[in-house]
């Protein structure tokens, strides 16, 4: 019987094995990444635990305690049910619309904003956007610190406003 002889790329294997000498070296390579992988990566924070908000309409509710003298607020509670997470609320502009009063170019310091047309119609300019006509039913959002402005309004427009987080800081512009 002639003695089988045997494959190239087997016996390299095998002398790889014997040896030792890279096996090492690539397995604490492969430690030194996955430990460097679990260290880079940063623990999420827990949010805080929330808690359900209902809130029902009541005309006693809108208040003339908000950002604007102009417009009064319904909150919806999700500022305390969130823990400070996010804020929502129902926003009545006064008619009729003073632009003197209303036109100021102002941005607020928030992670995300979004309005929604309940009623009415506003007119907002919004810096990169322009000028654009919102009207019931139209929704946008405003990026972090974009420049923007309310231009006009129907006397019964009401919106519906989301922002997180929910205490932020407005700062107005110089025209």
């Amino acid at each position: 019987m002639a003695k089988q002889k045997a494959s190239r790329p087997a016996t390299k294997t095998a002398v790889k094995k014997r040896s030792g000498a890279k096996a090492p070296a690539r397995s604490s390579a492969r430690k030194a990444v996955k430990a460097k992988a679990r260290t880079a990566v940063p623990k999420k924070p827990a949010r805080p635990r929330q808690r359900i908000a209902i809130s029902h309409h009541r005309e006693e509710d809108f208040k003339a305690d908000g950002l604007r003298a102009y417009a009064k607020y319904r909150d919806l509670g999700i500022a305390d049910a969130s823990r400070g997470l996010a804020q929502a609320h129902v926003i009545r502009l006064q008619g009729p619309c003073d632009p003197a009063e209303v036109s100021k170019l102002h941005f607020h310091d928030v992670d995300f904003q979004m309005v929604y047309v309940l009623k009415g119609w506003v007119k907002t300019y919004m810096d990169g956007q322009g000028e654009t006509l919102m009207k019931e039913g139209s929704a946008w959002t405003q990026p972090p610190k974009i420049k923007h402005m309310i231009l006009d309004y129907s006397d019964d427009v009401e919106l519906l406003e989301v922002i997180l987080p929910a205490e932020f800081k407005t700062v107005e512009l110089k025209a």
